[in-house]
């Protein structure tokens, strides 16, 4: 398995100061600071960055897990929202919501929760972000 990089450059203290940063693919690079990430601005934020990545990771380990089963997934959309909060000890994301919808013919409710729920558990981005409360609000589109 490949590894993979991102790159950040940042420039000036935390309030004033602003950065840019890219991935290794040269297909993203975008500006952020302070005023993106704390409050709001019109810049990127790791926040929003570990959103999309989780958003992806969750939609194809869905649909891996849906095919591994016999099912066959038409599509899966996924949102990710992901919560900054300031605790005593500083910033820290706490919470992951994955809002996502999957269209999936002739699958039972049941066990399309079941295989969508161990997809969040086990998508590799899930398991990264441990620490934080990830919940799971899914609809099927049969």
């Amino acid at each position: 398995m490949p590894t993979r990089s991102g790159e950040a450059i940042w420039k000036g203290d935390l309030k004033n100061g602003s950065g840019t940063l890219k991935v290794e693919s040269g297909i993203f690079e975008a500006e952020y600071n302070f005023v993106s990430r704390f409050e709001t601005g019109d810049k990127t934020n790791p926040e929003e960055l570990i959103g999309a990545a989780h958003a992806a990771c969750f939609s194809m380990a869905l649909s891996n897990e849906l095919a591994s089963a016999g099912h066959d997934p038409k599509s899966v959309e996924t949102t990710s929202e992901v919560t900054l909060s300031m605790k005593e000890s500083g910033p820290e994301i706490t919470n992951i919501k994955l809002i996502s919808s999957a269209h999936v013919p002739g699958i039972e409710k049941d066990t399309f929760m079941e295989i969508a729920n161990g997809a969040k558990e086990n998508c590799p981005v899930s398991k990264v972000l441990a620490g934080a409360t990830i919940e799971l609000d899914i609809t099927l589109n049969s």
